[in-house]
């Protein structure tokens, strides 16, 4: 049964109002920053595809129960083919490749190649959606992305990188920004959580081959590794996930690209906090430089409306994500 979005739910960006749609995007930095730390215990147990399945079944399962307690039923047609298109490239291909990549490359590589996609997300963004490329929205992004640059070179191995494995970051970093510039489009027909449980569905239909794998593997699993799995579910997907459709509404894709160049500052730190593993004065350098980066690109020209008119338009007013 097609149920219509309520009025709030499907409210446009002006009025994204207030504290909530930058308390969304934080939270999705946090949480994806997490996911690196949880990722690295249920990596050692479980391969790509079938952590991938795992992950989105136990998110697939939570966010379907949400989204029975609220009654929201099916987005519109109108939405369904960013559904389906972010489903697949962003809840499917990406986790897989992503996964697969990062047994190839060390972790300051998979970082450098994989923090491409917020550039191609912002550049896609302006070419199909015409959402215009603000100098400062440019400027922030380049910063942001020489501090990613910065943390890769200082967690950086050597001679551990393979071909594959840069190929295989890079299509993650494609399929991440495809799959979030399909995505913007069908926010207009449907409410984040009804977008992100339906994409999410279809991530997890298109990993089903894995799931021998994911059975077999779970059957010898330590139970550390299969709780950090079940977690990467319910919190990085789910929850994350849906906060970051929930800002996506009210932004551009190009400045929640750039807010995501936060995420390798939170990471460093939280490793610092979590598992005692002291950051090079490098890695903290450049976390630095990451957050200065998102802060150029979260700003807007007061006087420049001229220049910065295309992209600015497409920003919410003061009350929207900045």
């Amino acid at each position: 049964m097609t149920t219509t979005p309520t009025a709030h739910d499907t409210a446009p960006a002006a009025s994204g109002g207030g504290w909530r749609a930058p308390a969304a995007a934080g939270t999705t930095v946090i949480l994806w920053a997490s996911a690196f730390v949880s990722i690295r215990s249920a990596g050692e147990a479980y391969s790509p595809g079938a952590l991938a399945l795992g992950r989105l079944l136990a998110g697939t399962l939570t966010l379907g129960a949400i989204l029975l307690v609220r009654r929201e039923g099916l987005p519109s047609r109108a939405a369904w083919p960013g559904v389906i298109g972010s489903g697949l490239l962003w809840f499917g291909l990406y986790m897989v490749v992503l996964n697969w990549g990062e047994q190839q490359v060390d972790a300051g590589t998979a970082a450098m190649i994989v923090n491409v996609g917020p550039i191609l997300m912002a550049l896609l963004g302006a070419w199909l959606l015409g959402e215009g490329l603000p100098r400062r929205l440019l400027t922030g992004m380049a910063v942001s992305f020489a501090g990613a640059v910065v943390v890769g070179l200082s967690m950086s191995g050597h001679g551990s990188s393979s071909v594959l494995g840069v190929l295989l970051c890079l299509l993650a970093a494609l399929a991440y920004a495809g799959g979030v510039v399909i995505q913007k489009p069908a926010l207009r027909h449907g409410s984040p959580l009804q977008i992100t449980t339906f994409g999410c569905l279809i991530g997890t239909v298109a990993c089903l081959p894995f799931t021998g794998v994911l059975v077999s593997e779970a059957a010898d699993a330590p139970v550390s590794a299969t709780l950090n799995m079940i977690y990467l579910g319910v919190f990085p997907t789910a929850l994350a996930f849906t906060t970051w459709a929930y800002a996506l509404a009210r932004t551009t894709a190009g400045r929640m690209g750039a807010t995501t160049y936060a995420v390798p500052a939170v990471v460093v730190l939280m490793s610092w906090l979590l598992l005692d593993e002291v950051p090079a004065p490098l890695t903290v350098v450049g976390g630095l430089i990451c957050l200065a980066g998102v802060a150029v690109s979260r700003t807007r020209a007061r006087s420049r409306g001229a220049v910065d008119g295309p992209a600015v338009a497409a920003d919410p007013p003061e009350g929207g994500l900045r």
